[in-house]
């Protein structure tokens, strides 16, 4: 009988070969895996508590593999076979984002696993967002992009026999399993040759760029793939002295004692050389569409914390009419959310945030309330840490590396309905999945008491 490579075991070669690729294609991306390296060394030294806390909650050995992706793709066809080969992977879709609210026509999930003990394995995420046509005003551009996108095919055909061979068997073999990740890596893989002319290529530039980054190439491109550090000022302050153009401003929360949700911040898109088909040789142009990102990643918050969290932003990007580009929206950003409680004690007791609890050893009344436990000792409350993305901050950075003067204003044009029929299945709720990790770990934690009084 073949035995199977585990899915978190082929999440890990390819987010390992992933990685080792964007390195060579975009030199920089090794710069920031160094910074982050050097930053997060120098926070875990600083506070050994934090190594010891992670170190518990099984989050330390990820800290250093932990990497997020992005990609865009143009068809429903594309996003249903991404589906599939990330299952492969042991990676489900995970929320929905409508980032047409920004003036970016499209919406997207994550492709993340859900388990804890699969996250702690590798929480490799892939950000993958769909092209919505239907938000973009010309109808002959429209048109004339649906049509060069059913023309490409952007996966191998070893990458689609493999997927079927992994759903038919129930898993692969090692070899299979190599042979997957190097199959599926192709779709990722940047190419500097358009599809279409340089004409083609400024009409839709000139819809939007994203529209063109989207529709003139062989595929989806990885565009950036993100260390987490644990210091993300520290990153931002470090970026400048190793040749890296920071964005302006970190998108997210302000800095604060307990981290919450996501920040992040990106050193500025590449302007990368392209070669277009013409009809007597190549013209040559530019394109710019990837960038390095880094984030900092906090607790993660019910959906009190939530709507706490979107009251306070939507007051702070109220104040003068400005988004997170606006003059003062750092200093706008810190006073607005000083109403956001700043100790774990508080955002638990408030039901701002989710814990995980586990059992110290200290006898107690499994039955006894939560708080009171906490108190005695006999339970540890540990963050659990936001696995997923903010729709404004994904904006915020595509925005400031996208540029240019194309129609950035649409209406909310929630599809969530649409984008999983597209999608061919549901999207978990992230935030549902929180509360089964908080509720599981409780539970786990008041059997734990009982098992140690029976004893």
């Amino acid at each position: 009988m073949t035995a199977f490579v585990a899915p978190d075991e082929i999440r890990g070669r390819f987010a390992r070969a992933m990685s080792e690729m964007y390195r060579q294609e975009v030199p920089q991306y090794g710069s920031l895996i160094a910074l982050v390296a050097q930053v997060n060394g120098e926070v875990l030294a600083r506070q050994p508590q934090l190594e010891q806390a992670m170190a518990r909650a099984g989050e330390l050995d990820r800290l250093d593999v932990e990497r997020h992706g992005a990609i865009r793709v143009g068809t429903a066809e594309e996003l249903a076979t991404l589906r599939r080969l990330f299952a492969v992977m042991g990676m489900e879709a995970v929320g929905y984002y409508d980032l047409s609210v920004a003036g970016v026509p499209v919406h997207s999930t994550a492709f993340r696993p859900v388990a804890q003990a699969a996250l702690n394995r590798n929480p490799f995420r892939v950000f993958t967002s769909l092209l919505r046509l239907e938000l973009i005003e010309d109808a002959a551009l429209r048109a004339q992009a649906a049509a060069i996108l059913a023309q490409r095919r952007i996966f191998s055909d070893g990458a689609l026999a493999l997927i079927a061979r992994c759903e038919q068997a129930g898993g692969l073999s090692d070899a299979e399993a190599d042979a997957f990740v190097a199959e599926a890596l192709e779709t990722f893989r940047w190419h500097s040759e358009a599809t279409v002319d340089a004409e083609t290529y400024e009409r839709l530039h000139r819809a939007h760029r994203l529209v063109a980054d989207v529709v003139c190439f062989k595929g989806p491109h990885i565009n950036h793939l993100t260390p987490r550090t644990l210091d993300i000022d520290a990153a931002q302050a470090g970026m400048p002295a190793r040749g890296m153009d920071a964005k302006d401003v970190v998108e997210g929360p302000p800095r604060r004692a307990c981290p919450i949700l996501l920040r992040q911040t990106s050193f500025k898109a590449l302007e990368e050389t392209v070669r277009f088909p013409g009809d007597g040789g190549v013209d040559h142009g530019t394109h710019t569409a990837r960038f390095g990102e880094i984030e900092q990643r906090g607790v993660a918050l019910t959906r009190k914390g939530r709507a706490l969290y979107d009251q306070l932003l939507a007051q702070v990007r109220d104040m003068a009419g400005a988004g997170s580009a606006g003059a003062g929206y750092a200093e706008r950003l810190a006073t607005a959310f000083e109403a956001f409680p700043d100790s774990h004690d508080a955002l638990r007791q408030q039901g701002l945030a989710f814990y995980r609890y586990v059992a110290t050893g200290v006898a107690a009344d499994a039955d006894t309330a939560v708080e009171d436990l906490l108190a005695a000792g006999a339970l540890r409350a540990e963050p659990i840490v936001y696995e997923d993305f903010l729709p404004v901050s994904a904006a915020g950075i595509f925005q400031s590396n996208l540029g240019g003067e194309e129609q950035k204003r649409y209406q909310a044009n929630q599809a969530q309905q649409a984008f999983e029929a597209d999608l061919g299945a549901s999207v978990h709720d992230e935030i549902a999945l929180y509360q089964t990790l908080q509720d599981e770990s409780l539970a786990a934690a008041r059997a734990a008491l009982r098992q140690a009084a029976a004893a």
